[in-house]
Formats: structure tokens, C-alpha cells, sequence
């Protein structure tokens, strides 16, 4: 009798326990879904990537430009009209390597400066530059009828990250003899900040009147470069003036970007500008 009982015991287990294998998980899961379905929970996450921006230094994004001008077929000042090629309509120069400089025809993210600020930013830029020694106090105001502004990228192809925001602005060729006495020519122009990375300017100075020393340590104070240490090259055929004083500032990793002061005789024009 015993036996029989303990033997009806074991098969009624075998029987539950069979029962709950098969609709034992499914119960389960849905008595965990009733507990997280329809529920607000609230949980702490880390959140110091939020709103995070890659940032450049000063020097980084002078080199930047400075391998993205550097490959442009376009000549920066009209000195060189003799040699510039056609225009071809082309916002979008290939560069070489991976580099690019692209016509931004997108509106400013908010962050820039807009189209309605350039100019303002520009001649405040001016009034630094001024102050600071590295212009003369005769240079004019960039009065917008008289001007061009447009945005540009400067981007490392490679490591999209890697790019800025310039402004360029340029004397309107549109007007005919339009007086270019002590007048800017033209500049890049940082689109955050406003600093003024490349510049000519039409001056009274001669060459004779310039501490280009003086200039370059100047201008790298104003944008925060550090000093900058002398460039020699035997290479006659480096610049299209004679009238020239090369420097060298750390750009990124092992590289270098050279920082040229110079002077064209005949129309005055004074010019700082980047390269690699």
C-alpha cells in the first residue's frame, strides 16, 4: 500500500514537474513583463560625453588651412593675375592628398558668424591688428558695398573631425579703379572666433619700415600660437616678391606650418600668410 502511494507521489511530481517546464517560462516572462510594460523608470547614466565638441588648438587649425590653401590652384593676391588660371565655376577644389576646401553654401549652425556679422567681425579684427603693432593705423574699414565674404570649410578628408570654419574676404573686383590705397585686400578669417589668419593690405609702408620680427611675434600672440622660430630656404623661387621673411610654428603631430611676412614693391602691399 505504502508502495503504491509513494509510486502515485513520484508520478503526480513527474507530471507537475513536466507541466512547469513547458508553461512555467512563459508565465514567467509575462509576469516580468506586467512589472516593466507601461512603467516609467528613471535610471542615472553617465552624461559627460553630452554635448561634447571636438575641439582644434590654435595651431592644429593653422595647419589645417594652411594644407588646404597651400594646394589651391586660386593665387591669394592680384599680384599674381598674370597667372591665375581661368574661373571654372568650381566651388569644390580637389586637393592634394586629403585635403579640401569647400564653398559652404549651407547657413552658419548658429555657432559662426553669419553673413550679417563678417564684416563687423572683420574690421574689429582689423582694429586688434592695428593696435597690436602688425597694421598700420591707416588702413581703412571694410565697408560691405565694397566687399565679397564667403564661407568656406577648410577639412582634413582623412579625419573629417579635423576642420574649421573661415571666412573669406576680399575686395569686389566688380568696381572698376576702385581706389585700393591702405585698403585689406584680402583675409581668412576664423568663422568662431573672428581671428584673422591671413591678410593683405594695402599700406604707406616700404619694406625698409617693416620689423617683420616684430610683426610675426605679434600676430602669434594674437592668435595664440607661441613663438615662432626662423625658416631657412636657399630656394630663390619660393615667393614672387624679393621682399619676404619665412617663420616656422608647430602644427600637427611631427608637422610644421610656415608663416611667410612679405612685401610687394610697386603697389605697397603687405601680406602674412600660411602655408606647408
Amino acid at each position: 500500500m505504502k508502495y503504491k502511494i509513494r509510486m502515485a507521489g513520484l508520478l503526480l511530481l513527474a507530471v507537475f514537474s513536466a507541466a512547469l517546464s513547458i508553461w512555467g517560462p512563459e508565465a514567467l516572462a509575462k509576469y516580468q513583463d506586467k512589472s516593466v510594460l507601461h512603467v516609467i523608470h528613471a535610471q542615472e547614466v553617465q552624461t559627460a560625453g553630452k554635448g561634447y565638441r571636438y575641439q582644434l588648438n590654435a595651431n592644429e587649425k593653422l595647419y589645417i588651412l594652411s594644407r588646404c590653401l597651400s594646394s589651391q590652384t586660386l593665387p591669394e593676391s592680384e599680384h599674381n593675375a598674370m597667372t591665375r588660371p581661368q574661373e571654372t565655376g568650381m566651388d569644390y577644389q580637389e586637393l592634394e592628398g586629403s585635403y579640401a576646401f569647400i564653398m559652404n553654401y549651407r547657413n552658419p549652425s548658429g555657432v559662426e558668424i553669419t553673413d550679417e556679422q563678417i564684416y563687423e567681425t572683420c574690421n574689429k579684427g582689423l582694429d586688434v591688428l592695428k593696435e597690436a603693432g602688425i597694421l598700420p593705423a591707416e588702413v581703412r574699414e571694410v565697408e560691405p558695398a565694397l566687399y565679397d565674404a564667403a564661407l568656406y570649410s577648410a577639412i582634413d578628408v582623412l579625419e573629417p573631425r579635423n576642420n574649421i570654419a573661415v571666412w573669406k574676404v576680399s575686395l569686389s573686383n566688380s568696381r572698376e579703379n576702385a581706389d585700393k590705397g591702405n585698403r585689406l585686400i584680402d583675409a581668412y578669417i576664423d568663422a568662431d572666433d573672428g581671428k584673422i589668419y591671413e591678410f593683405y593690405v594695402r599700406t604707406p609702408l616700404l619694406w625698409e619700415e617693416i620689423d617683420a620680427d616684430a610683426l610675426v611675434e605679434a600676430w602669434s600672440r594674437y592668435m595664440g600660437l607661441g613663438s615662432p622660430a626662423p625658416y631657412e630656404s636657399e630656394n630663390p623661387l619660393l615667393e614672387t616678391t624679393t621682399y619676404y621673411k619665412k617663420y616656422v610654428f608647430p602644427g600637427m603631430g611631427e608637422e610644421r606650418t610656415i608663416v611667410t611676412v612679405g612685401f610687394y614693391d610697386g603697389i605697397n602691399e603687405l601680406f602674412l600668410k600660411i602655408s606647408r
